[in-house]
């Protein structure tokens, strides 16, 4: 009673609520960031399990995709089959295995690049799927040392000077085999 007589309580209060709202400034709500969470946690959830669930498709796309599984069995089960009909009927098995070897060389080119773009685009549709695993990062190389000083170069050593060997007197007898009769008539209009 003496609170309303004076007004303390309703001070009180204003005074609480607004600590309460600078509190909430600085720190947040707990119970808004609570629900926030909740309803992250909860819409991925939501869109983990549309991942896993399957529209109605029809009896073609069915179809196709049984289509898809068959080639990696096919061509085991097949190569193994070969395998058997080579023991069973070796007469078959070599008269097909000579069939084959008149199959133009361009044809089986063109079978490679078949079977390696099927496993190729399989291949690469896995590999999107996957999360990147990048190793640890390298140490950082250390500092290198401070160039040290190379010592004087050694002195080369001196060697005695070579003879200037004595100036050969000019071949003048055409027998001789540094005989030049073109030299010969140059130096002579020179001298001249």
């Amino acid at each position: 009673m003496i609170g309303k007589i004076l007004g303390l309580g309703t001070a009180a209060r204003h005074v609480g609520d607004a600590v309460g709202d600078v509190a909430r400034v600085f720190a947040g709500d707990r119970a808004a960031r609570e629900a926030a969470e909740h309803a992250r946690y909860v819409k991925a959830l939501g869109q983990f399990s549309e991942e896993f669930t399957h529209p109605g498709i029809g009896w073609f796309d069915q179809f196709v995709n049984g289509l898809n599984r068959l080639p990696r069995p096919t061509m085991a089960v097949g190569t193994l089959g070969l395998f058997v009909y080579a023991m069973v009927e070796p007469e078959g098995f070599a008269t097909r295995m000579q069939g084959l070897a008149f199959v133009p060389e361009p044809l089986w080119w063109l079978l490679g690049a078949v079977v390696s773009f099927y496993f190729g685009a399989r291949e690469l549709h896995h590999y999107r799927g996957r999360k990147l695993e990048l190793p640890p990062a390298a140490p950082a190389p250390a500092a290198p040392e401070p160039a040290q000083a190379l010592p004087p170069p050694e002195p080369e050593p001196t060697h005695p000077p070579l003879p200037v060997p004595a100036p050969q007197p000019a071949a003048t007898d055409p027998t001789d085999p540094h005989h030049n009769a073109a030299v010969e008539a140059w130096r002579s209009s020179r001298a001249a």
